[in-house]
């Protein structure tokens, strides 16, 4: 099995290809290459990789122009220190995708979906063409439909929780529902990432790794001489929500209603 790899910051580039060797021992590692221009060359001239794992920020432009100019049949895993709404899109084509600073254990769960998915080329194909299509015409594609309600536990019942009485949910160990009243219910929900799928990305933000917001739980947010946000909610009373300096500015921009 051939891995290639495409990310243009050096550290990080050698910290992934470490990981990707511990994973994956018996795989040949190609790259890592730095730019869209060096990756289309590479392409042109080898053998298609079995696995892609690509940044989408590289040092000459965006990694999607390289699937845009070269025509390819292998699954991608992307990596970003960006968590944009596009990025949705991904799972809808069997695509992976990993936050920056990348977690090993998500990268370990992304190879293991690898693995149990064995995909047909000529649909990969098909499905990345309409993947490319949707990020060029932005609004064209089907209107996709959100979660309204959502369902907990509530004493020995399931209990549903309408959208605008969810604050968060929160990550530990298993997913909890805040509602705006207070009130901490568990769910049946297996990951945020799968509940992120489910709902607006108007109405609710992947603050970090282990929060998603309703936008009108927010109470107010506060710059960190550091560069990160401090959320503070209207209910619960939580921990503080901290929100990346990658993911300020898009934050902002989600917050002031400009996405």
């Amino acid at each position: 099995m051939t891995i290639l790899l495409i990310e243009d910051e050096p550290l990080v580039a050698r910290t992934l290809e470490k990981m990707v060797r511990k994973l994956e021992p018996g795989a040949d590692i190609a790259g890592p290459l730095a730019s869209v221009a060096d990756t289309c060359a590479y392409l042109q001239t080898h053998p298609s990789p079995d696995l892609i794992v690509s940044d989408i920020q590289l040092a000459d432009g965006v990694s999607f122009d390289i699937f845009q100019q070269v025509d390819m049949a292998c699954p991608v895993i992307f990596t970003t220190a960006y968590d944009e709404y596009a990025i949705r899109a991904f799972k809808l084509n069997s695509i992976d995708y990993l936050l920056k600073p990348i977690d090993p254990e998500e990268l370990q769960k992304a190879f293991a979906k690898f693995h149990r998915w064995q995909p047909d080329g000529q649909n990969f194909k098909q499905q990345f063409r309409e993947f490319l299509a949707d990020l060029s015409n932005p609004g064209q594609g089907t209107t996709r439909k959100y979660k309204r309600r959502f369902t907990a536990h509530y004493l020995r019942q399931i209990v549903p929780v309408a959208q605008e009485k969810v604050a968060c949910f929160c990550r530990d160990e298993v997913i909890y529902l805040h509602t705006t009243e207070g009130q901490k219910l568990i769910t049946d929900y297996n990951t945020l990432d799968e509940l992120e799928e489910l709902t607006d990305p108007a109405v609710f933000f992947r603050a970090n790794r282990q929060y998603l917001v309703n936008l009108e739980a927010i109470a107010s947010y506060q710059p960190h001489y550091s560069g990160k946000l401090l959320l503070t909610l209207h209910k619960p009373n939580t921990a503080e929500i901290i929100i990346s300096k990658e993911k300020s500015p898009v934050f902002r921009d989600w917050f002031e209603g400009s996405v």
